[in-house]
């Protein structure tokens, strides 16, 4: 119970919560986010840069071991996201809202998927909340097996080593820039959102040319 109370107590607190737990904390929230509908809340882009700002700066991670732990979370993650729709099919939209699932999220997702068909799978990479959903969309809509594990699993790869890579190199180019983490971090989860308030946006709009 400690353990669960210090982990919700660190989770947005990137730097704390890595050193806190490692290698293992970092493939679960990956898992998770890609994966399960309880994963939508979990910090996602600004992470992964922590961590390979982390490991630029302090050693505390190895930057190899560190991607591919979290490329095969990801993949893995999405993998369980496609089955879950695949079993449970257009039901889970009648599905009630609870703490861990927003029908709202998966609708969103839905209408980005119809937008962006099977290449959603790797956009959906870089948009938070739309990622945790893209997967089990994707199941519900049957998307075959095959083309589905392509744009995963190139997606997971790229998703993973274009976060934690900038993270890296970051560190490794700007002095001292550890002390600035928070800066960074607030950085990254606007650019992340930015596609999510465009979507919104387009949405609202959309909607106001139809009352008229």
């Amino acid at each position: 119970m400690e353990t669960l109370q210090e982990f919700f107590t660190n989770l947005y607190r990137f730097d704390e919560l890595i050193r806190w737990g490692g290698y293992f904390v970092l493939t679960i929230i990956v898992f998770a986010e890609t994966g399960l509908f309880a994963g939508f809340f979990l910090p996602g882009d600004s992470l992964l840069v922590t961590a390979g700002l982390l490991a630029a700066v302090d050693g505390v991670l190895n930057i190899w071991f560190l991607n591919a732990l979290l490329i095969v979370a990801a993949i893995t993650g999405d993998s369980v996201g496609y089955w879950i729709g695949f079993h449970l099919g257009p039901r889970i939209f009648s599905k009630e809202d609870s703490f861990f699932f927003h029908k709202n999220h998966l609708i969103r997702t839905k209408k980005f998927y119809d937008k962006h068909g099977p290449k959603t799978i790797v956009l959906a990479r870089f948009v938070p909340i739309v990622r945790t959903f893209a997967p089990t969309v994707a199941g519900v809509g049957r998307m075959e097996y095959a083309t589905f594990l392509f744009y995963n699993v190139a997606g997971g790869v790229g998703w993973v080593l274009s976060m934690t890579l900038c993270g890296y190199f970051l560190g490794r180019a700007i002095p001292d820039i550890e002390k600035k983490i928070h800066w960074v971090i607030l950085i990254v989860i606007v650019i992340s959102f930015i596609p999510i308030v465009k979507e919104i946006w387009a949405a609202r709009l959309e909607k106001k040319k139809g009352a008229c």
